[in-house]
């Protein structure tokens, strides 16, 4: 796997970043406006997902990484978990809510396998070289 310079570079940061727009994206066009505490819970965990991926990058060494990605792919279930509750109070249909909850899952796949190939391999990071 090359070496990724920034966190930008990372397919899992540019997934998770699409899924928090796509989280702005459902507010802006749903009754969730009017829902501040869900809005407020479901706004912040999708968001902690692109932001854990980023500080965990920036850490310079594996093992603190493998932790703050188990917290991003953490907060894709809390996200995952919110989602469903915008659909049971009808703030989306059930075609967004799919979209949405595939692009989660695919994201928490995709952290998993990253997580394992960084238990694996032999770059260890600058911090702990």
């Amino acid at each position: 796997m090359a070496h990724y310079k920034s966190f930008e570079d990372l397919e899992i940061w540019k997934r998770s970043r699409e899924i928090s727009k796509d989280i702005f994206d459902m507010y802006l066009t749903s009754d969730l406006q009017k829902d501040y505490g869900l809005w407020n819970q479901i706004n912040r965990s999708s968001g902690s997902v692109m932001d854990n991926i980023a500080e965990g990058f920036d850490r310079d060494g594996n093992k603190e990484f493998i932790q703050f990605l188990s917290i991003a792919k953490a907060s894709c279930g809390e996200t995952k978990s919110q989602l469903y509750r915008c659909l049971d109070r009808k703030y989306i249909d059930h075609e967004q809510f799919n979209g949405i909850i595939f692009k989660i899952d695919d994201c928490k796949r995709q952290i998993s396998g990253f997580m394992k190939y960084l238990k694996n391999s032999d770059r260890k990071g600058n911090k702990y070289d």
